[in-house]
């Protein structure tokens, strides 16, 4: 293997929970935390074949990997920066995923630290090299099983976020209802006493009118949201 033909990178992760959305690396904006998560499971599997690609000699392998492992790392410390964004209980889930009893944390930071040794190894021609690729190899099924675990909770919290969505607007909605259905009452009597004062109830009655046709548009609009919510939670 030409060893000129390497360079690599040893980075720090930049610390993307401090920054504004207009400065999160280009592989992160856009993307929900669901989806992110998700993303995690695909670049570990490519980054493990990458890596035993350029250990056979294959330079823009090589580089690959070390993008594919720049991207893992800015994503995972972007997905626990957002601890400090969900609410209580979304953040004890992911909180009790990634660092509990059980959590997933230690077997993602141990298959970073390895993916990083292994490129500086094969960087270097290292003999332990050979070591570190079956280490790698072997750690495929616990790497793809924690990233699964984190991905279902992220998958969970979003599902959770979204139903408490949908049933304080059906409550909003169902409020908006119940006003619309007093003004309708309102509106009715007004163009009854309208009627009753004849000549001198001409101004009053298109006040009532336009009275009656706003609760008109309100009960279509009430409508039109309802549905939305309704098929919002079935989707969900």
């Amino acid at each position: 293997m030409n060893t000129s033909s390497y360079s690599v990178t040893t980075f720090t992760p930049r610390t993307v929970t401090t920054l504004q959305k207009r400065e999160l690396p280009a592989h992160i904006q856009g993307l929900s935390l669901v989806n992110l998560a998700a993303r995690q499971r695909m670049l570990s599997q490519r980054m493990i074949l990458q890596t035993l690609l350029a250990s056979r000699g294959d330079a823009q392998k090589f580089e690959a990997a070390q993008r594919s492992l720049q991207v893992f790392s800015e994503s995972q410390q972007h997905l626990l920066g957002t601890l400090q964004q969900l609410e209580k209980a979304a953040a004890e889930k992911i909180e009790s995923t990634y660092h509990g009893p059980r959590g997933v944390g230690p077997v993602i930071t141990e298959f970073m630290q390895l993916m990083q040794r292994t490129l500086e190894q094969i960087k270097r021609q290292a003999p332990s090299v050979a070591e570190s690729l079956i280490e790698l190899v072997g750690l495929t099924d616990r790497i793809l099983e924690a990233l699964n675990t984190a991905t279902t909770a992220f998958d969970e919290v979003s599902k959770a976020k979204s139903e408490a969505m949908m049933k304080e607007l059906a409550g909003i909605v169902g409020d908006i209802q119940s006003v619309a259905k007093e003004a309708k009452v309102v509106s009715f009597n007004a163009q009854i006493m309208a009627a009753r004062a004849g000549q001198h109830g001409r101004e009053f009655a298109v006040v009532a009118n336009v009275l009656s046709d706003i609760t008109g548009e309100i009960d279509g609009l009430t409508r039109k949201a309802a549905v939305l919510a309704d098929r919002n939670k079935l989707a969900a």
